[in-house]
């Protein structure tokens, strides 16, 4: 587990863009599960492919160089927007997987993305990302936490269309999650376990459809 200083220079870009230097071009890294461990929680609740005959758009916030837009490319999902306020992490992934036609990289902040206009998305799929944003006191957050995390939750609603989904996966336990995400009016709030195998460690899958 990573000490309380480490946890809070998650929520900055200088962190990030030193540790993908470090990693060099042609990283990528799974934080909790990949593609495989999350195909239950895509079954049920991911659209497909193909929605009304068109291809749902898929905002990927704080996509760091995770695979999961790649492996979702590879099941037709080709209206993807990947977002990271690293440069470098956006410019790496946008030279490595240059070829995938349909998947836009793009630097932002995921507390003000004002690059992205109201209700341009179908899904926004949360891996990992608003874990980064959390340090200190799970019990009673430090004030900038609960700032960064408002901002955030506040933009994917913005971002989403009605009956639009948000997805987020956390290795927090749910009843410290849910106070961060709950929105009055704006959505209902469900929890997926995602369990792979006996022992191994837990995961809890968010799901949220705007009203």
């Amino acid at each position: 587990m990573a000490d309380s200083s480490t946890l809070e220079e998650l929520s900055h870009a200088s962190y990030w863009n030193k540790r993908y230097q470090r990693s060099g071009v042609k990283t990528t890294y799974e934080w909790f599960r990949s593609f495989g461990g999350l195909t239950t929680l895509f079954a049920a609740h991911l659209p497909a492919p193909s929605l009304d005959g068109r291809t749902p758009r898929i905002l990927h916030p704080g996509c760091g160089n995770s695979m999961l837009p790649i492996d979702l490319h590879k099941h037709g999902y080709k209206n993807q927007v990947c977002l990271d306020f690293s440069n470098v992490v956006i410019k790496n992934m946008a030279s490595q997987f240059e070829e995938r036609d349909g998947i836009e990289w793009i630097v932002g902040d995921i507390r003000d993305m004002s690059n992205i206009g109201d209700g341009e998305f179908d899904v926004v799929i949360d891996k990992g990302t608003l874990d980064s944003m959390i340090s200190g006191s799970v019990w009673n957050p430090p004030d900038e936490v609960k700032h960064n995390t408002r901002a955030y939750i506040d933009e994917v609603v913005r971002t989403l269309k009605p009956r639009g989904i948000f997805l987020c996966i956390t290795y927090r336990q749910p009843h410290f999650v849910k106070p961060m995400l709950e929105r009055d009016d704006i959505w209902e709030i469900s929890v997926m376990e995602l369990v792979e195998e006996a022992g191994s460690f837990g995961y809890f899958g968010f799901i949220m459809r705007r009203c």
